[in-house]
């Protein structure tokens, strides 16, 4: 399929007098995971509801597997877990997800999907009686129950337990290797990292950046590279060697760093002004910034209220 999965150009949400989203651009490819990352008030959840059809859009265009979001043409073909609630209170989670089932041609297995998110031993339990962490897996399973193409997933993992957490990871893998489209809105780095084939960062409604998690990391830091030899090395002359650009320092004794563009062309100066000094370089090691530095250094590392 061509179509993207959901394309979203100059989208404007406003609250009154107040813009959450102001001019956004999105697009997420077919079968793909897309990690939707910000602060909070950063504009996410807006921007996801526009999408979903549960709120309308103040200005630019949306379109969701090629249809205008409120058209319930889509219902059957989009899956969608809010941040919190979509269950009613007095039903049984098994109830549950069977109800939501039933409104499906052909939904997964209610009983297979409630094991594979450990909650067999709660199908019978209210879902005011659930513990958080049980409520947030069950609505994880209503919103993919019904085999939709695309998934609509807000903090997801949101108060899980690690087991619980590596658990939803493997099945958003798993609707991912199925062909389905994913749009996950996180505030874990290593969530994003591990699911995402492309990352957009958002803050006070706009986007900030966005790209695959190697473009990102590699264009959102100068990357560095450590090594160690005797101490005392003659910087000076070992930056003659090194391409423009490059920054060496000492520390402690025998510890070195540079900084500047890392890449094998880099590596080799290094090595061979070494060689060529008769001094062994060791534990060469490259380190890039993570998704979080990039993501910290966007958006800022004060705390917001």
């Amino acid at each position: 399929m061509d179509t993207p999965a959901v394309e979203v150009v100059g989208l404007v949400k406003r609250y009154g007098a107040r813009t959450a989203v102001d001019g956004l651009d999105l697009l997420v490819r077919p079968g793909t995971v897309l990690a939707l990352l910000g602060p909070n008030g950063a504009g996410k959840t807006s921007t996801v509801e526009v999408c979903e059809g549960f709120r309308k859009a103040d200005g630019g265009s949306v379109r969701v597997l090629g249809r205008d979001p409120r058209d319930p043409a889509l219902r059957p073909r989009v899956g969608v877990m809010p941040q919190a609630g979509g269950a009613y209170p007095g039903l049984r989670a098994g109830e549950m997800l069977r109800l939501v089932a039933s409104y499906s041609a052909h939904p997964l297995d209610p009983d297979a999907l409630l094991d594979r998110l450990g909650l067999t031993e709660a199908a019978r339990t209210p879902y005011r009686r659930l513990s958080g962490g049980q409520q947030q897996r069950l609505s994880l399973a209503t919103a993919i129950i019904g085999r939709p193409e695309l998934v609509f997933l807000d903090e997801p993992t949101a108060g899980l337990d690690p087991q619980a957490r590596h658990a939803t990871w493997e099945l958003v893998e798993a609707l991912r290797s199925d062909g389905v489209s994913v749009v996950l809105t996180t505030h874990l780095m290593d969530e994003a990292e591990r699911l995402a084939d492309d990352v957009v960062i958002m803050d006070r409604g706009r986007v900030v950046a966005a790209g695959t998690l190697a473009e990102l990391t590699r264009t959102g830091a100068v990357g560095q590279l450590r090594f160690s030899a005797v101490p005392g090395l003659d910087l000076d002359e070992l930056l003659l060697a090194l391409p423009e650009g490059c920054a060496a320092k000492e520390s402690p004794a025998g510890q070195y760093l540079l900084e500047g563009p890392v890449d094998p062309q880099l590596l080799a100066a290094v090595t061979t002004w070494c060689a060529a000094q008769g001094v062994m370089a060791g534990d060469l090691r490259v380190e890039h910034c993570s998704l979080e530095d990039v993501f910290l250094d966007l958006t800022g590392r004060e705390l917001r209220s």
